[in-house]
């Protein structure tokens, strides 16, 4: 099964408090997930990759076994791709977790896209960050 992963993080202060948003559709379009999260002091870049692993995470136990990854950091897509070295000690790791969760699918894609388009990503991490709260909105809406 393919499932449609857009994810976003931010921090406010860079590094300050950080959120992450989720979104994950099925081939429909139609939303079956919303993840938002608090995850405490961060940089902007640890919220992408937080993103991207809480995504993936989701989607592995929807039962997905390829993806189709949209996500408006250009950082972190071309690191993913293996096109950008990886630096940063803690980025290291994140993205260490990020390709050890890959190998549970067959196939995984990381596409940028502009901010604009990953608007409803966006939109739950400001959500959190305004609010200050966890909260994680799970959709029933059958695959």
């Amino acid at each position: 099964m393919k499932l449609i992963l857009y994810t976003d993080g931010g921090a406010r202060g860079n590094p300050g408090p950080g959120a992450i948003g989720v979104v994950i559709k099925n081939l429909k379009g139609e939303v079956v997930k919303e993840i938002g999260k608090n995850i405490g002091k961060s940089t902007n870049n640890e919220a992408e990759y937080k993103a991207i692993i809480a995504g993936l995470e989701s989607c592995l136990e929807k039962g997905a076994s390829e993806l189709e990854c949209y996500l408006d950091s250009q950082l972190v897509v071309s690191q993913l791709k293996g096109e950008f070295k990886v630096k940063n000690t803690k980025l290291k790791n994140l993205w260490a977790q990020t390709k050890n969760i890959e190998k549970n699918f067959k196939e995984v894609l990381y596409i940028h896209i502009p901010r604009e388009k990953n608007h409803l990503a966006d939109k739950i991490v400001n959500e959190v960050l305004d609010s200050n709260n966890y909260y994680d909105l799970c959709k029933t809406n059958p695959l």
